[in-house]
């Protein structure tokens, strides 16, 4: 089924509010930040609010019920979303951040000790960077960077010491959150396979225009946030193997996440209620898989074309205005591996007077370090200015733009 993208934006109620408060029209360019919502998301969490909300997992009477297992559907379609061979697979976070932070505290230092390494790459998004970090402080592990090549690209090739008889993890990021490089990470989780070595996946950027598959990834962890694939804020969830998560000690311990609780000791719930202590967000639940219904019935291969061809545009148009700098370009000036994200500088303007300046012309996009400051190391830069797209956006977007450029120049140059 084709799908019509010029229309798409009559699902989103504020990217249609135009003139409001004597402000213009929204051209929201920070999806890698946080996606904006349509409409049925929102009807989705509104309709549990008013007609069905009841606590889960913690009541026998029938709208108790109805809650627990509209929690769990909501499980089993983020499980197939993912394509997960189970649904007990998939454990509800507050957010991809804590999902890592579950990894690192109730799985890694449980089986790293002192002089074992830990793999990230030089791109990562400070939530799977620090987490790891601490653990190799506290553990006595080393900490260990997958360099970049000259274009802020991974080459497997010249990091074999990556797949080494001292690594215990690799933990890489499916699509930088500021150049928008997608990762080879299937060549990587293949090769780790070959010597026993656990790879986690931040498909943080890619589940809300990609097509992610756990079976052809093969990876052993993946996390991913509601609230960048068009869902709510505050739920994300952590995909991991069955035996991976047998090996994994809670991060919090409270109601519903016991079996057993004595004053000699106590004993844990089966997976994944062990992992999910506390009162369930079942608007939450309701709203994520709101999102990837959605998100499936436009097709992600469609979704995943159109953000490309945006991204190519935007690059494209970047690239031949004087003064600006693209970061992430390979040297043959390739954009197949692109994926919704551009970071760029402008000669002689702070990004964050471009940001402000976008912004008085209702352009949103966002100027900073991106929690990213290693990647800012590399690339020899303190900040730069993040445009990001998602299949909501347009050409006019692009435009518009071009046209802040245009007046920052005018400000601050000319």
């Amino acid at each position: 089924m084709m799908v019509d993208f010029k229309t798409i934006k009559e699902d989103f109620s504020i990217l249609n509010e135009i003139e409001k408060d004597g402000q213009p029209v929204l051209h929201y360019l920070d999806s890698a930040a946080s996606n904006q919502k349509p409409n049925c998301v929102i009807e989705a969490i509104t309709n549990c609010y008013r007609h069905e909300y009841g606590p889960v997992h913690r009541g026998l009477y029938s709208l108790a019920e109805a809650a627990t297992e509209q929690y769990e559907a909501s499980r089993q379609k983020i499980a197939d979303f993912v394509n997960a061979t189970k649904a007990s697979n998939i454990v509800f976070t507050r957010s991809a951040t804590e999902a890592i932070n579950l990894v690192a505290t109730g799985w890694a230092k449980q089986h790293v000790k002192k002089g074992d390494e830990i793999w990230v790459s030089q791109m990562e998004h400070h939530s799977n960077f620090l987490p790891w970090q601490r653990v190799c402080q506290e553990t006595g592990a080393i900490l260990r960077i997958i360099p970049l090549n000259s274009d802020g690209r991974i080459e497997l090739e010249n990091v074999n010491e990556v797949f080494g008889k001292k690594t215990r993890l690799i933990a890489i990021t499916h699509v930088s959150n500021v150049l928008g490089i997608c990762n080879p990470v299937e060549e990587i989780t293949a090769l780790a396979k070959q010597y026993s070595i656990p790879v986690l996946v931040d498909a943080a950027q890619s589940l809300g225009h990609m097509n992610v598959d756990i079976q052809k990834l093969d990876c052993d962890f993946l996390v991913g946030s509601a609230h960048k694939m068009c869902g709510p804020n505050g739920i994300g969830f952590l995909y991991a193997k069955t035996e991976k998560l047998a090996e994994t000690e809670p991060l919090l311990l409270g109601g519903g996440m016991v079996d057993v609780a004595t004053l000699d000791g106590s004993s844990w719930a089966d997976i994944p209620e062990r992992f999910e202590a506390g009162s369930p967000n079942l608007s939450g639940a309701l709203g994520i898989a709101a999102a990837a219904d959605y998100l499936e019935q436009i097709g992600r291969n469609a979704i995943e074309k159109r953000v490309h061809e945006l991204t190519k545009q935007a690059i494209t148009l970047l690239q031949k205005i004087d003064g600006v700098t693209v970061y992430g370009m390979s040297n043959d000036n390739s954009l197949q591996d692109h994926s919704g994200i551009v970071s760029f500088n402008i000669e002689g303007i702070h990004p964050h007077d471009v940001a402000q300046i976008a912004s008085d012309a209702g352009v949103a996009v966002r100027a900073g370090h991106h929690c990213c400051q290693p990647l800012m190391d590399y690339l020899g830069v303190s900040s730069t200015i993040r445009a990001s797209f998602s299949f909501y956006n347009n050409e006019a977007d692009i435009l518009a733009l071009e046209q802040a450029i245009f007046e920052a120049q005018k400000i601050f140059i000319i």
